[in-house]
């Protein structure tokens, strides 16, 4: 399937234009549609290959499956970036809450704050609303700190994952005054 109608021809494993030696300068979300999905699964093997490999529970037809299966265009949103495909998260609707699902960038533009703002904006989302957070990350996963930079404590864990939940206005999130919706 062609997504480049809907990613602007843009793949995951490139780095945004402007982006290579720092932060992004301008970024949004965008609703993601249905012809997303390609480019997201293959985003989410090329993010989660390492942390699945250290595991051993990485599968290259497993590990684009599962997003294909649980993919939800209607709650997903794709991650622009100086105007490229950056990556995507989805928000979920729960009965506490919302889970924060398949919060993937490019591997080029991790540790660089475009994660943490998106971050930001979500929570603040969520927080408006008077709701939890929650979401998964696997064990040893760089992302955990992210997390809890964020507010975000452990709730549970197993030897693959670690739960988490962010109550509301916890580790309030500070305006993110680059660029972002």
């Amino acid at each position: 399937m062609d997504t480049s109608a809907r990613t602007d021809g843009l793949r995951p494993d490139r780095a945004a234009p402007g982006v290579e030696s720092g932060r992004p300068t301008d970024w949004a979300l965008r609703p993601a549609q249905p012809v997303d999905v390609e480019a997201i699964a293959e985003l989410r093997a090329t993010v989660m290959r390492p942390d699945l490999e250290r595991l051993g529970r990485f599968d290259e037809h497993r590990v684009r499956q599962r997003l294909r299966d649980s993919f939800s265009a209607q709650h997903t949103s794709v991650i622009v970036a100086d105007g490229a495909f950056a990556g995507c998260v989805t928000v979920r609707p729960a009965e506490d809450g919302r889970w924060l699902e398949h919060f993937y960038l490019a591997p080029g533009l991790q540790g660089r704050g475009l994660g943490s703002a998106v971050l930001r904006t979500l929570l603040k989302r969520i927080d408006t609303d008077g709701l939890c957070a929650r979401l998964n990350v696997l064990q040893g996963s760089a992302a955990r700190r992210l997390y809890e930079r964020h507010g975000f404590t452990v709730e549970i864990q197993d030897p693959i994952d670690v739960y988490m939940v962010r109550r509301p206005g916890a580790g309030a999130p500070e305006a993110d005054v680059r660029a972002g919706p």
